[in-house]
């Protein structure tokens, strides 16, 4: 237990290192290189490059270097973005930014299937539920990881110099290439040896075959809708208009401390509440806030309700960050890499929408679209519960899969 926790802490504390310095040079794009809109070009090169990394490279490139060398190599990517910055241009800004971001979903992926399978293995020795070690795992991972909104929020409100990034995103590179474990799954060892080239670069599109992939689409979106909301639309067309934009960095970290407090907790407690309880919460706390911003009329007297909103919204996007990520990989054992590349997926593809219609769309008609949205997901999740209960009655549907029962995917790749 001991060796595994200190993996995830090294992981989390990479991701930690590495996100506050990009948090900090992505919050600033738009004014640090506003010249031609080089920043917002930058971050349109960044997410399609991310959209379309997320289609073919992260199994590969797992199955290729292992989780921990693809954590470390990606993050080389994040550090050439710094490097970017330093001299920005087109021709600086848009090549880096496009590195970035065709490292950016093998990193994801490689962190995910790293947990996943850490989580399992330690359960199988443990004699315990795959499920909850994985839920709580991905809890200490995310209680660590979202305070670099805290950190990075600081850095771009005082306007820190770019080589502190850099020298931050140095040392997330250096902590997971001297301090974190290669680790094997023996699944995985053995498919390196049989899987041809094509099958693995087609795994993620062909990973769509499953229905519950499929039906989990709108859920994962939807992360990628609603944080775009509360970092864009809410904190410019309610906090900065009606407070001034000194007030968006307190806001964003009212949501990051509150986030990665609720990620471990839920972490922990899932396992006694069960994942269906925890998106019901998360539901209902993200409609009550929608629903609250549509009728609202920002008033400056009323300081605390423009962290209410973040707050409660950093309550529930823990259980969206937290419980999805840890659904994935158990319902998604057998094919992790593809799985956790198609999250990345659809959650970027989720950004790049509401990046596109940001400046098109009134405020009140955007959140009309993260509602229906949210609506959406939870019918298309209830589904995938369904399938799961139904797939093994009498039985919960996890605790058979974790115990080498019939249950597997729906198709193999």
């Amino acid at each position: 237990m001991e060796r595994n926790l200190k993996n995830v802490l090294v992981i989390s504390f990479g991701f930690l290192l590495l996100f506050t310095a990009y948090s900090g040079l992505q919050s600033l794009q738009s004014s640090l290189n506003a010249e031609e809109g080089l920043g917002v070009a930058s971050l349109s090169v960044l997410y399609a490059a991310l959209t379309l990394s997320s289609m073919f490279l992260p199994p590969i490139i797992i199955k290729k270097l292992g989780c921990k060398w693809t954590i470390a190599v990606s993050m080389c990517c994040y550090v050439a973005y710094s490097l970017g910055n330093f001299y920005a241009s087109w021709y600086t800004l848009i090549p880096t930014s496009m590195i970035l971001g065709l490292g950016g979903a093998p990193l994801w992926s490689a962190k995910c299937t790293y947990l996943t399978i850490a989580g399992t293995l330690y359960a199988e020795k443990a004699g315990k539920s795959a499920r909850d070690i994985i839920n709580q795992y991905f809890g200490i991972f995310f209680l660590v990881f979202q305070t670099s909104g805290v950190w990075g929020n600081l850095i771009s409100s005082l306007i820190l110099s770019q080589s502190s990034n850099q020298a931050s995103g140095v040392l997330a590179v250096l902590l997971v290439i001297i301090f974190l474990d290669q680790i094997k799954s023996d699944q995985a060892e053995t498919e390196k040896e049989k899987t041809p080239f094509w099958s693995t670069f087609l795994a993620t599109l062909r990973h769509l075959k499953d229905k519950r992939q499929c039906l989990l689409i709108p859920l994962t979106m939807y992360s990628g809708f609603e944080q775009a909301f509360l970092s864009g639309d809410f904190s410019k067309s309610f906090v900065t208009c009606a407070l001034g934009i000194q007030y968006v960095g307190y806001m964003m970290i009212c949501f990051a401390g509150i986030n990665s407090l609720c990620s471990l907790l839920f972490g922990k407690i899932s396992q006694f509440t069960g994942r269906k309880l925890l998106f019901a919460l998360a539901a209902v706390l993200n409609t009550s806030c929608i629903i609250t911003v549509l009728l609202w009329k920002p008033d400056p007297k009323q300081l605390a309700v423009f962290f209410v909103i973040p707050g409660l919204w950093g309550v529930s996007d823990a259980v969206w960050q937290t419980q999805t990520n840890a659904l994935y990989g158990i319902l998604f054992e057998k094919n992790k890499e593809a799985a956790f590349a198609n999250y990345r997926l659809w959650e970027s593809v989720g950004f790049v929408i509401a990046f596109a219609y940001s400046t098109k769309l009134q405020v009140y008609i955007k959140a009309y679209i993260v509602l229906s949205v949210l609506v959406l997901s939870m019918l298309t999740y209830g589904a995938v519960e369904y399938l799961e209960a139904k797939s093994s009655p009498g039985t919960p549907a996890a605790t058979k899969k974790e115990n080498g029962g019939p249950h597997s995917q729906e198709t193999h790749m």
